[in-house]
């Protein structure tokens, strides 16, 4: 388990839900054909995984389509919702 290093130019940050100072990196590694997803706990690497980068568009096509599938369960319009989003609204000033 590695101390934390300085995340590259292209990469990101995101911090795990249940908290504890749990967070996933993701970082781009050109030079390497690879992004680095790594996982961290109070600043130390407790595990990491490497992506080739022809693989990362069906990484992309399954969070989308998880993404898509959870608001759509989330957020369906109301059946009994009478406002028609096409219809003219008035203008407020």
């Amino acid at each position: 388990m590695s101390a934390a290093r300085p995340l590259p130019e292209t990469g990101s940050i995101y911090l795990d839900a249940r908290g504890q100072d749990r967070a996933l990196r993701i970082s781009w590694h050109q030079e390497a054909a690879v992004v680095v997803l790594s996982l961290w706990r109070d600043n130390l690497c407790t595990g990491s995984f490497r992506l080739a980068v022809d693989e990362v568009p069906d990484l992309i096509d399954l969070l989308r389509a998880g993404l898509d599938k959870s608001f759509a369960s989330i957020y369906r319009p109301d059946p009994h919702d009478t406002l028609d989003d096409t219809a003219v609204r008035p203008r407020v000033s």
